[in-house]
């Protein structure tokens, strides 16, 4: 049997980026056009245009009739179809989604060129080329549902099979995946925006699966801002099964975000979300140790801004250069019920050593008319709130070189960081003078290129860089009484350093903590992705090389001074 000269050259190919995937975010459009007796229509000419940009992207038929139009964004769609001889035909209304693949067959009818034929209704389009199992979130979708936080995660709930592991719990966020898929461990999904890897999450711990990139980007309280805001999302795929080869990194669910660009219309935005404690009753707990109710403070607030660049007397970019800019910022103060904590009674504290008898005095003093346990401990029952904030900040730029290549840039800066009170019902089960800090800073930085090379080859390019930094700390200060101390100087560590001391009363099943430390993880991420698309008759081939490096540190507090400054500088 002979074989074609190219087939031990695909066959080599294919064997070298066995290991490598690429998640393209863009769809395609294939079919057949025919004339009226079922023939094909060598030669005929395909224009797309999308309906917001006006971008043309044109292909024609080859000598089967078959047309592939492939790298389409996702947006609405008309589509011309023209042939010497035939009438022109215009299919309007055709919505491609993320990673979208349509099949839409044509049949011309016998005329003058310029008679035009719009159909207006037809088969329904439907995804012929594979099984996978997906939902698509578009932002009719997004408006029109009620998002506590604006956050995603209950759209992404939305899928089949797709269960949660809240993110939110104390001591988890940023350590763990958030979502199972199908019973996969939550940190075997892999997630993709704009076609490029957003597995860049990293906790300030040297172990766990935050050091083998498998986590997804997240804020300090553990939502979908550090991917996308809700306002800069066009719209995401999630799929759970049965999903193509190319989708092979991790086992789990495959999500794929793709960010808005801007249209020819100028649109902006603005909003104002606001929750307030004024109106609401006291907590169950608050009544019941007959303690005030804690403030509670929502503000969320941006807006948006996207068209085309237009530079007065220099440049039009109407149907060729769009910008969007989206930002997002949420401040957030959130009660905490009050609650019984252990402390040291004055008899413990009075005989301790010296040394000891400082950090005795670190822990808040025992709440008026409380029992002694009469063991050295003592009650101290109190109610606070615990502030927050995220500024979420996209910029994205897309420019048509021609009807053949499409690039864009887009710019993401998410810090945020959150406070938190430790109690004796916590995970490190400290005392409320204990205030641990959680900050998070993701800085991502994206380069496309779509290319249609001929009518038979097409090349998607992507390359980003993204750096992550995490620092949590435990820090003591004078909350319910309390006098602060550094316990490193204590215990004759260097305060000027990574460290983590605590110090714990246990007596039966009460106990008290102290804890002092910190700590800090620094990520880069380096991603370059390249699929290239051969159609062959009624067949198209697709091959990929994806290039992942991430380097990670856990850096001292000097270090991190410097690159504070530095962070400071680029923002500014």
């Amino acid at each position: 049997m002979r074989f074609p000269r190219f087939v031990p050259f695909v066959v080599c190919l294919a064997l070298n980026t066995f290991s490598l995937f690429a998640q393209s975010p863009n769809g395609n459009i294939n079919g057949l056009v025919s004339d009226p007796s079922s023939a094909a229509v060598v030669g005929a000419e395909l224009v797309a245009v999308n309906d917001v940009t006006r971008v043309q992207y044109t292909t024609k038929t080859n000598g089967e009739g078959i047309y592939v139009l492939p790298n389409l964004p996702p947006g609405p769609y008309r589509i011309q179809v023209s042939k010497i001889g035939f009438k022109t035909l215009i299919k309007p209304d055709i919505v491609l989604n993320v990673q979208d693949s349509l099949s839409i067959n044509f049949t011309l009818l016998v005329g003058a060129f310029h008679e035009v034929v719009t159909v207006e209704g037809g088969a329904p389009v439907l995804n012929t080329t594979d099984g996978s199992v997906s939902t698509v979130v578009d932002q009719n979708y997004v408006a029109n549902m009620p998002l506590n936080g604006r956050s995603f995660q209950d759209l992404i709930l939305l899928t089949p099979g797709v269960v949660t592991n809240t993110p939110q719990q104390g001591g988890t966020t940023g350590s763990s995946g958030e979502f199972s898929v199908n019973g996969q461990r939550t940190e075997s999904n892999y997630y993709t925006v704009d076609g490029v890897s957003a597995n860049t999450g990293t906790y300030p711990d040297p172990s766990g699966p935050g050091n083998t990139g498998s986590l997804p980007a997240a804020t300090a309280l553990g939502t979908t801002q550090a991917l996308l805001s809700v306002d800069a999302l066009q719209e995401f795929r999630v799929q759970s099964s049965t999903y193509s080869a190319e989708f092979g990194r991790n086992p789990g669910g495959q999500f794929s975000l793709v960010s808005r660009s801007g249209t020819n219309q100028w649109h902006g935005t603005a909003f104002d979300y606001l929750r307030n404690s004024y109106f609401d009753a006291n907590n169950w707990f608050n009544d019941y140790y007959d303690q005030p109710q804690a403030s509670l403070r929502q503000n969320d607030f941006g807006g948006t801004l996207g068209g085309p660049i237009m530079i007065p007397r220099l440049y039009n970019g109407r149907d060729k250069t769009f910008f969007f800019f989206s930002y997002e910022g949420l401040r957030l103060t959130q009660p905490q019920a009050a609650n019984l904590n252990f402390v040291p009674d004055a008899s413990l504290r009075a005989q301790a050593p010296a040394p000891l008898q400082q950090a005795m005095n670190a822990f808040p003093l025992p709440s008026p008319n409380t029992p002694d346990l009469g063991n050295g401990l003592a009650e101290f029952i109190a109610g606070w709130s615990n502030p927050s904030s995220i500024d979420a900040y996209s910029l994205r730029l897309d420019h048509n070189l021609g009807g053949r290549m499409r690039l864009f840039f887009r710019f993401g800066d998410t810090p945020s960081n959150a406070l938190a009170r430790q109690t004796s019902s916590s995970v490190t089960g400290g005392a409320p003078s204990v205030l641990g800090a959680f900050n998070y800073q993701l800085r991502t930085y994206t380069l496309g290129l779509d290319t249609l090379i001929s009518n038979r080859i097409s090349n998607d390019f992507r390359f980003n860089y993204s750096s992550n930094l995490s620092r949590l700390s435990y820090t003591l200060d004078n909350f319910g009484g309390a006098q602060p101390v550094s316990l490193a100087t204590l215990s004759g560590l260097n305060p000027e350093s990574a460290y983590t001391v605590a110090m714990g009363l246990s007596f039966g099943n009460a106990g008290a903590n102290l804890q002092e430390g910190y700590s800090s993880a620094l990520q880069h991420q380096w991603n370059v992705v390249d699929s290239v698309t051969f159609a062959f008759g009624r067949h198209q081939l697709k091959f990929a090389n994806q290039q992942s490096r991430i380097r990670r540190s856990h850096c001292q507090r000097d270090c991190l001074s410097a690159l504070d400054q530095f962070l400071s500088v680029c923002a500014g």
